[in-house]
């Protein structure tokens, strides 16, 4: 297990706790909503904000933290992240916010406290890149965008 250490931003409701895991099998800690008048923000459909969590992190060197849509906001009302999944940096020590896209058809209510987004903690490996004059040959090649077939 990874520690994540964790601080309150000036003004942040503490109340509202730390990310926490729904469940015992759950790889992403809900984050929430940490307006801070406490109220409420309405999205119309295309727009997009970036949502204060009240929080700070300190994540460890090697391990980058992943910020991802909630499934059941997607679903049900086209609420997502645009930039998902956003990464949070080792060494980035200002307040998570996260950038939400209404691409429903009707506006949304984000309420201070609700929860928005997921975070997944997840190592990174960091690659030496060289250049060389030629790559090795595969059998896809250069075959881009659907090259492989489509799905039946």
């Amino acid at each position: 297990m990874v520690a994540i250490e964790v601080s309150w931003m000036e003004g942040a409701d503490r109340s509202l706790g730390l990310p926490d895991y729904a469940t015992s099998g759950a790889a992403g800690a809900d984050l929430r909503a940490n307006f801070p008048d406490r109220g409420n923000v309405r999205l119309r459909p295309g727009a997009r904000i970036l949502v204060p969590t009240g929080l700070r992190l300190a994540i460890p060197e090697g391990f980058e933290v992943q910020i991802r849509p909630r499934s059941g906001l997607a679903l049900r009302h086209g609420i997502s992240l645009p930039n998902a999944p956003g990464t949070i940096d080792s060494d980035y020590r200002g307040e998570l916010g996260v950038i939400v896209m209404n691409g429903g058809d009707a506006p949304f209510a984000i309420a201070h406290g609700d929860r928005i987004a997921q975070m997944v903690v997840a190592p990174v490996i960091q690659a030496r890149f060289a250049e060389v004059s030629e790559l090795g040959e595969t059998e896809r090649g250069a075959g881009g965008f659907g090259s492989t077939g489509v799905a039946s």
